[in-house]
């Protein structure tokens, strides 16, 4: 089973990205998503060993998004590709069978895509507007995700979604109740003064409604 609190991560130097993860994960976050704007540069290289040690010692999952080679290379635990990113398929012949391959979708018809290459969960977005990612897809709201969720069970697609974009404290509990199995939250902990307090929060909303 996923974890249904993703972080991904923010920062433009390694120094940024390494304290902003370390938060996280010290104060109760363990799936770790590093996403850095310089990707395939040697300080790509350098963040993703600094921060598989530190997902190693909290015992947390550590995804990189979109750098299939960096993952094998580093041996993290997955990928997370975007829909203009390399393929599913092609990052499973790369990374292997045991590896978490996420996908991005922003669409039900993307979702088919996703499911019928066979990733194992799904960031579903964006919720609302975000200024973390430039390019954005159309808004999906609280009646996009019940519209896609409702489109899945009709065909009984079962594959874990995730929320993603602009997502606040105070919108889970809706978020939740139209049947995603988490959030991928990236400025809300990164800008948070008091993460213990915010991530307790946000696992108290997460899980009371498994």
């Amino acid at each position: 089973m996923h974890n249904q609190l993703q972080y991904i991560s923010q920062g433009n130097t390694v120094e940024e990205q390494v304290y902003n993860i370390h938060k996280a994960l010290d104060n109760g976050c363990d799936w770790i998503q590093m996403r850095f704007k310089k990707n395939y540069s040697d300080d790509a290289f350098t963040l993703a060993e600094a921060v598989k040690m530190l997902c190693k010692e909290y015992l947390a999952t550590f995804i990189i998004n979109d750098n299939v080679y960096l993952a094998k290379q580093l041996e993290a635990d997955g990928v997370h590709l975007g829909l203009s990113d390399m393929s599913v398929e092609e990052a499973r012949l790369i990374l292997g069978k045991t590896k978490i391959i996420g996908g991005t979708a922003n669409t039900f018809e993307d979702v088919l895509q996703r499911t019928t290459e066979n990733c194992d969960y799904i960031g579903l977005g964006p919720f609302q507007f975000t200024n973390t990612k430039q390019n954005l897809s159309p808004i999906l709201g609280l009646e996009g995700y019940r519209s896609i969720i409702g489109q899945m069970q009709a065909k009984n697609i079962q594959i874990p979604i995730y929320a993603i974009g602009g997502i606040t404290l105070e919108n889970v509990e809706s978020l939740m109740e139209t049947g995603i199995h988490g959030i991928a939250v990236s400025g809300l902990i990164t800008q948070t003064e008091n993460a213990s307090q915010l991530i307790n929060q946000l696992n108290d909303k997460l899980y009371v409604t498994i």
